[in-house]
């Protein structure tokens, strides 16, 4: 019986939203204020992920799969079901999670590196690749807040390409930098997934990537798992509802 990396058991996550009315409104008549009302954005959803094996989901924009995929990295709690990955280590990688601005990109490799459960001895071994490989230079000890989002990109893929972990979780981050980053980190996040005993989920709009670099496809719509299958089966099905 083949092994269970995630195990995803009718996950529900809702956000808050609040109406919209202005501060001062909202204080010269707080009687007018609405009730909070909620939005479901994960919706009962279930499946499971073989150790080794390379998941993609896609969906519209609005689908919930950002949501899920936070959920499975442990940034977001399910307001019910179960996430389990069965004692795996897990890093997330997409764009906007995980930096403190005030901090340089040295100080945020550090940070996103014990986040991630390793070592300060662990991470200074793996400090200058990291930095090599984000091609950052000089900029490395500056600030993140100056940094371009080509640069916030460039280093929060190496931090997490560098730092490897037994699960991956990509969230359209390789479509990001310059051409010759992209070919860069592209080449290694392939030789990366690779790995027979490391598991990978992927959320991209890149029918290109997903049949490259996929075992199998989950299809979120509104919140909903529509379908999940093969690449074959899946990928022409969603493409021809989207077109």
């Amino acid at each position: 019986m083949a092994e269970s990396a995630i195990s995803v058991k009718d996950v529900k996550i809702q956000y808050r939203v609040m109406n919209k009315m202005s501060l001062l409104k909202a204080i010269l008549n707080p009687k007018k204020f609405s009730k909070t009302e909620y939005f479901e954005a994960v919706k009962g959803i279930s499946f499971e992920v073989e150790k080794g094996k390379i998941l993609g989901i896609v969906g519209k924009n609005g689908s919930g799969k950002s949501t899920l995929l936070r959920a499975i990295a442990g940034i977001f709690c399910p307001d019910s079901g179960s996430i389990d990955l069965h004692g795996h280590s897990i890093s997330l990688l997409s764009i906007g999670v995980g930096f403190q601005n005030a901090l340089s990109g040295r100080e945020n490799i550090f940070l996103s590196g014990m986040l991630l459960g390793f070592t300060k001895e662990q991470i200074e071994e793996k400090l200058d690749e990291i930095i090599e490989f984000s091609e950052l230079g000089q900029f490395i000890d500056r600030p993140v807040k100056t940094y371009s989002s080509g640069m916030h990109s460039k280093l929060a893929f190496s931090i997490t390409a560098i730092l490897e972990t037994e699960i991956m979780l990509i969230d359209e981050v390789l479509s990001v930098g310059d051409a010759k980053f992209k070919k860069k980190s592209y080449a290694k996040m392939k030789s990366l997934i690779d790995n027979k005993d490391r598991t990978v989920i992927i959320v991209s709009h890149s029918s290109e990537t997903l049949k490259n670099l996929c075992d199998n496809i989950l299809w979120i719509h509104d919140g909903e798992m529509k379908m999940l299958g093969t690449v074959d089966e899946v990928l022409p099905k969603y493409n021809e509802f989207m077109s």
